[in-house]
């Protein structure tokens, strides 16, 4: 990665300039947020064929120690995810918590055997990798990975595409991991995405980046897509974007996370509690909490943004929650959101107000997520 001024660059830089993206800042990168194409199309084009997303911007970590056993009783200090049970060439969706219970990022993480490969977002890196320091090493050295991009290869297509550099890609499931050659170089890959739909997420050594980059762009399915597009199929999909939907204030109860806490760590689990606010998390899976995240559908065609006020009624004084992400889905043709209201009024179909420009505007509770998820099971 270069750096620049402020911002930082990535391997791919230069194809996006040349693709002729629009650049903007993001978590500290110099990022395309669209491409010629527009977000419209760029969206539905993911989803109906495939799109290629530069994401080298998040963090990847190595855990390494004496064996896989010992990695994960010590990375299970810090997430409350069943990490010891995982397979070897499978991965997992996990969240780094606190001490009251909140949840200071989310994060992928894969048994690569004798290894545990950790994907953090951009915005939280530095702070994950310094908590994973103090609390790991010297046991467990934390290697940050500086010399490979990211990308991301989404859509129904992704596996006719990415098979025709490597026919193995077809043969993975949803959350398998994998090396597999691309283009004679070995790259670390993943069945997985944020989009809702099928695909692979891929580190590459950043010297083969934008060479293997450019032969899945070279296919006629595949399209370059920027954060933009990214951001309204991650919104459709339901799935939470940390530092709107998901902060250190939000525990996995009111995030409607608690999915991705096995039985192993909860209350009368083999390894229950032993994670960072594990007293507020293990009482709030029993107890339920007092607020949740929903999917809201505004009525008409106008979008509410992050932080619109929700209310219960047209004239109620008082907010019971706030938008945390909304915009227009392509997909559904209209638009959606996503937000906490308290648990009483969370009940799919209920009616509320957002308030819109001093004028409140119907909205009503909505099942998540928006469009059915495609993975490939």
């Amino acid at each position: 990665m270069a750096e620049t001024g402020d911002l930082h660059r990535t391997a791919l830089y230069d194809l996006h300039v040349g693709l002729g993206a629009k650049m903007v800042p993001f978590a500290g990168y110099d990022m395309p947020v669209q491409y010629p194409m527009g977000v419209m199309k760029e969206h539905l084009h993911c989803r109906a064929e495939a799109g290629l997303f530069d994401v080298s911007h998040m963090g990847q970590v190595i855990l390494r120690g004496p064996s896989y056993e010992a990695i994960a009783h010590a990375f299970e200090t810090l997430v409350p995810m069943d990490v010891l049970g995982l397979g070897e060439g499978r991965q997992r969706y996990g969240l780094f918590t606190n001490a009251v219970g909140g949840i200071e990022d989310d994060l992928m993480f894969a048994n690569r055997s004798d290894h545990l490969f950790v994907v953090v977002n951009a915005a939280c890196k530095e702070a994950d990798i310094t908590r994973m320091k103090a609390a790991l090493e010297p046991q467990i050295v934390v290697e940050v990975i500086k010399d490979r991009a990211l990308i991301a290869l989404q859509g129904p297509a992704a596996e006719t595409a990415l098979s025709r550099l490597n026919p193995a890609a077809a043969d993975m499931k949803f959350m398998d991991v994998a090396t597999l050659e691309l283009q004679g170089v070995d790259c670390w890959v993943s069945r997985s995405g944020y989009t809702g739909e099928d695909g692979y997420e891929i580190s590459v050594p950043e010297a083969a980046a934008q060479s293997l980059s450019e032969a899945l762009l070279a296919m006629e399915e595949v399209a370059p897509i920027g954060l933009g597009a990214r951001d309204s199929l991650r919104l459709e999909a339901g799935l939470c974007l940390y530092g709107n939907d998901i902060d250190a204030q939000s525990d996995p109860g009111a995030a409607g996370l608690t999915w991705a806490i096995q039985k192993v760590r909860r209350a009368g689990g083999d390894r229950a509690g032993g994670f960072p606010g594990s007293d507020h998390i293990l009482k709030v899976l029993s107890e339920g909490a007092s607020r949740k995240r929903v999917g809201l559908l505004p009525e008409g065609r106008a979008p509410m943004r992050a932080g619109t006020q929700i209310f219960a009624s047209e004239g109620a004084d008082t907010p019971i929650g706030a938008v945390t992400s909304g915009g227009f889905g392509p997909s559904v043709n209209g638009p959606v959101a996503m937000g906490y209201v308290t648990a009483d009024l969370a009940s799919e179909g209920t009616q509320l107000f957002g308030e819109v420009r001093n004028k409140r505007m119907p909205l009503k509770v909505a099942k998540l997520p928006f469009i059915p998820a495609n993975f490939k099971r």
